[in-house]
């Protein structure tokens, strides 16, 4: 689908699809995605897609992971993360700190629908 055929809304508004019966009954809309300024400055994240906490040395595991620890050591510590068993949905909640069904990933990007809690 190109996107000049994509109904976009401003997050927080009410979603202006329909949810018909049958999807012919239905026309999905897509929440507008954040976009940076030109200013803005490049951050790097790093992302470890289907994990969680506990594989992490700094966090008890028995697998070393001497770069983390080290950055734990020096008080840098992951407190507010959600992992899911699917990548896509991890890596939204890793970057926003929330549940992937608040952030529209309840399933992988390629299942999106362009409904509430699908939209990623």
């Amino acid at each position: 689908m190109a996107q000049s055929s994509w109904s976009e809304y401003r997050p927080g508004q009410r979603f202006p699809g329909v949810i018909g019966r049958t999807t012919d009954e239905s026309s999905p809309a897509w929440p507008q995605p954040v976009r940076a300024v030109a200013s803005a400055p490049n951050v790097l994240f790093i992302v470890f897609d289907d994990t969680g906490f506990g594989q992490f040395g700094c966090y008890g595991s028995p697998i070393e992971t001497p770069n983390l620890d080290a950055l734990a050591a020096g008080g840098l510590l992951y407190s507010n993360m959600h992992t899911t068993a699917l990548c896509s949905p991890s890596r939204s909640c890793i970057i926003t700190g929330r549940n992937h069904h608040a952030n529209g990933m309840a399933a992988i990007t390629e299942l999106a629908t362009g409904y509430p809690g699908y939209n990623g």
